[in-house]
């Protein structure tokens, strides 16, 4: 009992950053979806089942715009496919979660991404658990701002002119943190000249899937030639 309080502890004290904004930008949607003419209930069950902050955003636009089910699925894909790169990185970090990998393997948003990637754990015996514990914090942070600002939203009035920019500062934000941490920029450059690239070529409106493509190809390439000089 004392290690499993221990983890809780570490896990909460190392998710406090992701709270700071996960709370601020849920709040965000909120608002956006009660100003959409969606209450708290809506904001709770899309925060606790869908939860995918940026295409929740996008999301009150397709409900509101009366958006097919194609024009969904696409509009999903394109904006969450990033998630098909994490998932991939973390194949060998979560082979062996047991039980935990379910609900790991369903909230592994960008910041818990960022959190974990490095694979530093306090307590290696317990990591899995430590991971679920940062997961599940992240995860009720997002929900627990959503129904906020669903609830300020109905009492006070809101703009929400420009919010949908909160998620873009936010990945700045993690970017940052990211770059700031590591020593080896490569990766990063790759994938700010990959996307700045296809941007210039196909549009802002069709640059997503060939810049991930092109980044995938770049880093695997480098990785192999990496090894090979092993």
């Amino acid at each position: 009992m004392r290690m499993n309080r221990k983890i809780v502890r570490q896990a909460f004290y190392r998710s406090l950053p992701v709270m700071a904004g996960y709370v601020v930008l849920g709040a965000g949607f909120g608002i956006l979806l009660r100003n959409a003419g969606y209450g708290v209930v809506w904001a709770f069950a899309m925060s606790a089942f869908i939860y995918a902050g940026a295409m929740q955003y996008v999301g009150v636009s397709l409900i509101t715009g009366g958006a097919g089910v194609l024009a969904t699925i696409l509009t999903t894909f394109m904006v969450n496919a990033r998630h098909l790169f994490y998932s991939i990185s973390m194949i060998e970090r979560y082979k062996n979660a047991g039980k935990y990998k379910p609900y790991m393997i369903f909230a592994l948003t960008d910041e818990t991404y960022s959190l974990v990637c490095d694979g530093k754990t306090p307590d290696e015996e317990n990591a899995d658990r430590y991971r679920f514990m940062l997961s599940l914090f992240n995860h009720c942070y997002w929900v627990g701002g959503s129904v906020l600002g669903s609830l300020l939203a109905s009492v006070l009035p809101f703009s929400t002119a420009g919010i949908e920019f909160s998620m873009t500062a936010l990945f700045v934000a993690s970017f940052t943190e990211q770059w700031l941490e590591t020593r080896d920029h490569l990766p990063a450059l790759v994938g700010l000249l990959g996307t700045l690239l296809c941007l210039l070529i196909f549009g802002r409106e069709r640059f997503l899937i060939p810049a991930m493509g092109l980044i995938t190809l770049a880093l695997t390439l480098l990785r192999g030639r990496e090894e090979a000089a092993q």
